[in-house]
C-alpha cells in the first residue's frame, strides 16, 4: 500500500465515491492502472491548530494501519478527509466505521454542474 502525495492525485480522487462517518470521510476512485492500493490523508484548517489537525492525522493513519488490506478494493485510491470528531470519538468505534465504509455501497461521485455552450461571438457586418 502506497501513499498520495502529489495534489492532483488527491483532486482526481476527490471527484469519486465517498462514504461519510461520523468522524471522517471515504473517498475512493478507481484507478485503470494495475499499481498498489494509494491512500492519503487530508485535515482542514477548519478543524483546529497544527497539533490537532496532526493529531487526527496520525490516528487515521493508525486506523489504516490496523485495517487488514483485504478489505479494500484493489487497483483503487483512497483518501480519508478528517473531521474535529476524531479527537474525541473512541478509536475502537473509528476502526468499526472505517471498515463500514469500505463494505457499503459508497455514495456516487458528485454531479458536476454541466457547462453551458459559449454562445457564438457576435459579429458585426463589415
Amino acid at each position: 500500500m502506497d501513499r498520495l502525495r502529489q495534489r492532483a492525485d488527491f483532486l482526481a480522487v476527490a471527484n469519486g465515491a465517498r462514504a461519510n462517518a461520523s468522524a471522517f470521510v471515504l473517498q475512493s476512485r478507481r484507478r485503470d492502472d494495475d499499481g498498489p492500493i494509494r491512500i492519503g490523508f487530508t485535515v482542514t484548517n477548519k478543524n483546529g491548530n497544527a497539533p490537532e489537525r496532526n493529531r487526527i492525522r496520525r490516528r487515521l493513519r493508525e486506523l489504516v494501519k490496523r485495517l487488514d488490506p483485504v478489505s479494500m478494493h484493489p487497483h483503487h485510491d483512497y483518501v480519508l478527509v478528517g473531521r474535529r470528531a476524531a479527537l474525541t470519538r473512541d478509536f475502537a468505534a473509528m476502526l468499526d466505521e472505517l471498515r463500514a465504509a469500505f463494505q457499503k455501497p459508497a455514495r456516487p461521485a458528485p454531479k458536476t454542474p454541466r457547462a453551458r455552450p459559449d454562445p457564438a461571438p457576435s459579429r458585426k457586418p463589415d
